[in-house]
């Protein structure tokens, strides 16, 4: 939809904290961006909410849904059996064109299907990809698919490193992102049947720098702005990661803190060294995957999320309405479909 401003989709229902954590976070980015806000949401309990809120400056609507997805529930049964929830609702808002993207920290398997099934895919799409952005000793790296598609054939990890292209071009600025195969060594020829299938065809590809296959250990060092593989062993990296930042802030923290003088003194020296490294691993930095590959934008945040999770996601979905980053990937996917069709035997 064309529109001055970005029009976006809250999902208020979403998330362990629901609507006292996901409006006040939408709130702030629409200040920040000038983006029109849908509420999506059980109207009197958001209209209760509202008043106790800074809403000054924030261009946003209240649109009604009596329903939500449960964490414990299957995505499929959430699709069939409840029609009114408020990811149902908030996709079915960009679908008919009343929003240009949709923002949810609810239930990520109804998020991915309801995208798909509801938004649809961009033409040309076999799969979308659920990204992450990683830190790095550089700069951040777009990391995908990390869980939207688990069992991929080597068209689809194709698709993904074009989809990276476009994403770490918008969102992180890099003119030329060097991208990256993940696989179990760095020479050609390494790894299984997909993914050396899927290498021939990034080798040929048009419009991108592919930088060859590499490791596991190549992901924090910064030398590729997009790292591509499956949704299985992109989900297993990005939890590793996760819990190996969280393991290491403590076990520092505990060194540090141990006991005698020297130790406390240099916790007191590294105290501001600590907060920086705090905030580089911080998913709220960046709030949110994108979901890449849909009409439209979706951005599917962690249930933890707090409001300053939620304000980077609202403003990173405003910014790829604004970039116009779908159709860059259309192009992208249509100046390359013949290479699609190469990658199917595996």
């Amino acid at each position: 939809m064309s529109s001055n401003s970005p029009i976006l989709a809250i999902d208020a229902m979403g998330g362990d904290h629901g609507p006292s954590v996901i409006l006040p976070g939408a709130l702030e980015a629409a200040r920040q961006t000038g983006a029109r806000l849908l509420l999506v949401g059980e109207k009197n309990l958001l209209e209760e909410l509202l008043p106790g809120l800074d809403t000054q400056g924030a261009d946003f609507e209240i649109v009604h849904a009596s329903e939500v997805a449960g964490m414990d529930e299957k995505p499929s049964d959430i699709l069939r059996r409840k029609k009114d929830a408020s990811i149902q609702v908030a996709c079915r808002l960009v679908r008919d064109g009343r929003a240009d993207g949709v923002v949810s920290a609810g239930h990520s398997g109804a998020s991915v299907a309801c995208g798909m099934f509801i938004m649809g895919r961009v033409a040309g799409v076999e799969r979308p990809a659920l990204a992450s952005i990683l830190p790095t000793e550089k700069a951040p790296v777009v990391l995908l698919d990390v869980g939207a598609t688990v069992d991929c054939k080597p068209y689809h990890l194709f698709q993904f490193g074009l989809m990276g292209h476009a994403l770490a071009r918008d969102l992180l600025g890099r003119e030329t992102p060097r991208i990256g195969l993940v696989s179990i060594g760095e020479e050609e020829g390494k790894g299984n049947c997909q993914v050396k299938e899927a290498y021939d065809l990034l080798k040929m590809a048009t419009q991108i720098h592919f930088a060859g296959n590499i490791e596991g250990r190549d992901l924090f060092t910064g030398n590729v702005d997009v790292a591509v593989c499956d949704g299985f062993v992109g989900n297993v990296a990005l939890k590793l990661s996760e819990g190996l930042s969280m393991s290491l802030s403590r076990v520092l923290k505990r060194e540090l803190l141990s006991s005698g003088v020297l130790p406390k003194i240099g916790t007191l020296l590294a105290k501001s060294a600590f907060k920086r490294f705090a905030k580089v691993v911080d998913y709220a930095e960046y709030g949110g995957a994108p979901l890449i590959g849909l009409q439209g934008v979706s951005i599917v945040c962690h249930g933890a999320s707090n409001s300053k999770a939620i304000t980077s996601a609202t403003r990173m979905a405003a910014l790829f309405v604004e970039k116009e980053t779908n159709k860059r990937l259309v192009e992208a996917i249509c100046a390359n479909e013949e290479l699609t069709r190469y990658g199917r035997s595996c």
